[in-house]
């Protein structure tokens, strides 16, 4: 399953969060803003590491936020969220945090296969840092090889987004959801 396109409305760059539950905030913020969710799903993103911890943050500077499926999810979204400062999640090797990823998938049957393609994405060590410096949501896209509405990949510019498949590390860490 392709990653959900990505719209500019789902993209924050720079953004100033005093706290790990301030930033799932903002990015669930702005899978509101793109119309994937509604409220609930971001307070469910935050139970969700109030509940298991933060298994979220995946990789060194990288938090990949989700909640189970369920009726706050209007459609698959992904959110990119770039942090002004970095954050501390209280993962005891990848903090602090400074990119947040938010994801909703509508139906149950895809959560996993879209973990697994966002993890795929990170096996590139060097995405969280060019999102972190990202200057655009086009840019960003680019990075990810993700389009902006329509059909995900009509705007990838080269192979930024698969050049993370050829090589290995956070898809196992990703597989840790609840």
């Amino acid at each position: 399953m392709p990653l959900p396109p990505l719209p500019d409305d789902a993209v924050v760059l720079g953004a100033s969060a005093s706290s790990w539950r301030e930033a799932l905030r903002i990015a669930g913020g702005a899978l509101v803003a793109s119309g994937a969710t509604t409220e609930p799903y971001t307070a469910a993103m935050v139970d969700m590491v109030e509940e298991h911890g933060p298994y979220i943050v995946i990789s060194p500077g990288l938090a990949f936020a989700h909640a189970r499926p369920g009726a706050a999810v209007l459609r698959d979204g992904l959110a990119v969220v770039t942090l002004a400062e970095p954050v501390a999640f209280g993962h005891p090797h990848n903090d602090p945090v400074r990119v947040v990823l938010g994801l909703a998938v509508a139906e149950v049957g895809t959560h996993l296969e879209s973990i697994g393609e966002i993890a795929n994405t990170f096996n590139d060590p060097t995405v969280t840092t060019r999102l972190a410096s990202a200057a655009s949501a086009a840019e960003v896209r680019a990075i990810l090889g993700i389009a902006a509405s329509g059909a995900a990949g009509a705007e990838s510019s080269g192979d930024a987004g698969a050049a993370g498949a050829e090589s290995s590390g956070a898809a196992g860490a990703a597989g840790a959801d609840s």
